[in-house]
């Protein structure tokens, strides 16, 4: 009864997202000798970034943008071998965004993402978007001959066993959390996490999923569970700065 927070449902992101985190992706994709450049990036890393909502637009354009770059060599194959790349009418200069955006909609497992009516479209996200859904199916083909090429299970088995033994790890720590004290107080943080159905536990080893505990040695910093990370992190609290994750 007490469990109020909603789920973040993947359903793609606003325009502006997509644009950041592939001029992000353009700065710090892996570079490949000539011999082994097949798909080819514009000259187009210093394009500026378009201005973030919130803090919110922030943090996923980035995690989108190190999300291909985590797969970049597996969007590629996939872009070559479904014969979707290359593509006359996509200028080099957009192949950051075609591979951003190929992330998220296998990340959709194909479906169509929803559209963002409070902010004005971007036509290169409008023109790449259509274009990459045209292709699911031989995208989607793609993919699973890659799997079976490499016996990958999913897409989290084609990052090498150290970087995944190592996210294992991150993503099973407990998340430490600052009360920001200029803007609210802790009295009012624990009353407003308690009306979403928090409770409050001694310590992490009484941890439940929709639990956080005071941090032993610093009164203004609250501990959660891992797996709650996403729910935290789109509640009022962080949009407003009163909580700041470490």
């Amino acid at each position: 009864a007490k469990r109020t927070v909603a789920l973040i449902e993947k359903d793609g992101y606003p325009d502006s997202v997509y644009m950041n985190a592939a001029r992000i992706f353009q700065g710090i994709r892996a570079e490949k000798s000539k011999d082994k450049m097949l798909v080819r990036y514009g000259n187009n890393s210093e394009s500026p970034l378009l201005a973030f909502k919130d803090e919110h637009s922030r943090r996923v354009s980035y995690e989108l943008a190190f999300s291909a770059l985590k797969y970049q060599d597996l969007l590629e194959e996939i872009l070559l071998d479904s014969g979707v790349y290359p593509c006359q009418s996509i200028p080099d200069e957009l192949t950051s965004l075609l591979v951003v955006m190929l992330y998220d909609l296998q990340d959709q497992k194909f479906e169509a993402r929803k559209s963002f009516d409070e902010e004005e479209p971007v036509e290169e996200v409008k023109e790449i978007g259509h274009y990459l859904y045209s292709y699911k199916t031989k995208l989607a083909a793609a993919l699973a001959r890659c799997r079976i090429k490499y016996d990958a299970l999913s897409i989290e088995h084609f990052v090498p066993e150290t970087i995944w033994k190592q996210e294992q790890r991150v993503s099973a720590l407990p998340l430490c959390v600052w009360i920001n004290t200029f803007k609210t107080s802790l009295e009012d943080v624990i009353s407003d996490l308690e009306t979403k159905g928090l409770t409050k536990v001694e310590s992490v080893s009484d941890f439940d999923h929709y639990t956080y505990a005071m941090d032993r040695h610093c009164h203004d910093v609250l501990v959660f569970p891992s797996s709650l990370k996403e729910e935290l992190l789109n509640l009022d609290l962080f949009a407003d700065c009163k909580l700041l994750l470490q």
